[in-house]
């Protein structure tokens, strides 16, 4: 039986050797269980479903379902929205990325990543944080500045309130609980509160795309101060 404090982990990758690697690396640590493998995306979908991971590791590109592929269909699927999809890529900030946080990804990962990095990346992953750091998340809407905003892609804008929209776009830039609660001079604990607010209003299932649809909606653009 599963402690509660173990985080479980699906990974998915099409290289035998590349899964080798991790498993080994994650079985050494505690409080982390290695609960399946995958070498494509179709299997990683089915594995989602049968042993519903706290983390799933994802490589973005896998033969019969993409990784894409696999992280919308876990995504769309109210039975694993504890499942924490993390992009695995050999290429930084590219189109795979950001169509994989649109598909739901928590954030993302490159596969050259320091250890102790993936192991921090896990963590983060299964409290449901989003794994893009402040630097990491101006460079991605910054990747956006040759895509005209597109509200119709923003449903439940009109929803959120001025506190929220303010929140929204302060996390879009970067800022954690504490800096947002900074700026707006209210508690931590607050600032958490309007940002699930939100991200409930969104149907996010998490900051990462919040990112996603603040540029989208035109809420925060990379002409925005402080971006």
């Amino acid at each position: 039986m599963k402690r509660e404090d173990t985080i479980r982990v699906l990974i998915v990758d099409d290289q035998a050797l590349m899964r080798a690697g991790f498993r080994a690396l994650l079985d050494a640590e505690d409080g982390i269980e290695v609960i399946g493998e995958a070498a494509d995306g179709r299997r990683a979908v089915e594995l989602a479903r049968s042993h519903t991971p706290d983390v799933a590791l994802v490589d973005v590109q896998m033969p019969v379902l993409s990784g894409i592929e696999a992280t919308r269909e876990i995504a769309a699927d109210p039975r694993l929205s504890g499942v924490h999809v993390v992009i695995l890529t050999n290429y930084g900030l590219d189109e795979y990325v950001f169509e994989a946080l649109r598909a739901g990804a928590a954030g993302f990962l490159l596969k050259d990543t320091e250890p102790a990095e993936l192991l921090r990346a896990i963590r983060v992953a299964a409290r449901g944080d989003a794994l893009l750091s402040p630097a990491v998340t101006r460079r991605l809407i910054g990747e956006f500045v040759s895509r005209p905003p597109d509200r119709a892609t923003a449903p439940g804008f009109e929803a959120l309130t001025r506190r929220e929209r303010e929140v929204t776009a302060l996390a879009a830039r970067g800022l954690t609980n504490e800096e947002i609660a900074a700026h707006m001079v209210i508690s931590p604990f607050t600032a958490k509160t309007h940002i699930s607010r939100a991200m409930t209003k969104l149907g996010a299932r998490d900051r990462a795309q919040l990112v996603v649809f603040a540029y989208e909606s035109g809420l925060v653009t990379p002409r925005d101060p402080g971006l």
